[in-house]
């Protein structure tokens, strides 16, 4: 019994520091926001991604401080992820559905690490590693370098177009509503949280999508160089006609995601 108490408390402790974390994760999501329509009206001076997020944080007075706080809060969001990747989505009815919630929850964890490693990295100094479309164009250049290689990444590719209009159609669908528990959410927020959920999920998959097309160009023509990240893809995006007002029509949804993760930190099912 006492056992079974201790570890309640530890989850509900996992589960309070997770959902700080998630504020962290949207706080990403609201600057890379930021710097996506600094891209669209012709800055070139910051990396529109993640990294460049991070990097956005670490230039301010607190800099430091900052940084370790969301390498922190990045960390537990990872840990929270895979506690609900063990544990969660019981309220999901439907097996195969909940094995697959539980997967991305897995690669959810992946990404806070990854992401709570480079805060950590800009912490103390050693940002190293390259940017974000570097480190895409990188890796793509060790696949496209293994035999059939170019057909590797273009499975690559394909995963991630696919996985980028899974997200887009939870915002269309409304789905991620099913994780809420929407009573937790203060009096006449759940509109708005609904419109943040729709317009983000669709920008964030978008955006995910592009990077897919770009992986495959770089397949079909066996140019590593072709391939990017985040970054290349808001850049791509604003390079076609209409860019600008698509581009911030774009940076405005990644915006809405990262405020849905303020509201989705408080309200999501535990």
């Amino acid at each position: 019994m006492a056992r079974t108490a201790q570890a309640n408390k530890k989850s509900t402790a996992m589960q309070a520091l997770g959902r700080a974390g998630m504020v962290c994760y949207g706080l990403i999501h609201v600057i890379v926001a930021y710097l996506a329509v600094r891209v669209a009206f012709g800055d070139t001076t910051q990396q529109a991604d993640q990294r460049g997020a991070i990097a956005e944080v670490g230039s301010t007075g607190a800099g430091v401080f900052l940084l370790w706080v969301l390498a922190i809060g990045l960390f537990a969001y990872a840990g929270w992820q895979l506690l609900l990747a063990a544990k969660g989505y019981h309220w999901v009815p439907k097996e195969g559905k909940r094995t697959r919630k539980r997967i991305n929850a897995v690669g959810r964890a992946v990404i806070g690490v990854a992401l709570g490693v480079t805060a950590a990295k800009f912490a103390t100094g050693s940002s190293g590693g390259g940017s974000g479309n570097q480190q895409q164009q990188t890796m793509t250049a060790k696949l496209l370098a293994l035999p059939a290689g170019p057909f590797i990444v273009m499975v690559v590719a394909a995963v991630i177009i696919v996985l980028g209009i899974v997200i887009a159609s939870k915002g269309f669908r409304k789905s991620f509503l099913r994780d809420l528990d929407v009573g937790d959410l203060p009096q006449g927020t759940v509109r708005w949280v609904r419109r943040l959920g729709v317009l983000g999920y669709i920008a964030k998959g978008l955006v995910i999508a592009i990077v897919g097309v770009l992986i495959g160009i770089a397949a079909l023509d066996a140019n590593p160089k072709e391939a990017g990240g985040l970054d290349a893809a808001l850049r791509t995006l604003a390079a076609q006609p209409f860019g600008t007002v698509a581009l911030v029509v774009v940076g405005l949804g990644l915006g809405a995601y990262g405020v849905y993760c303020f509201a989705a930190a408080r309200a999501h099912k535990a």
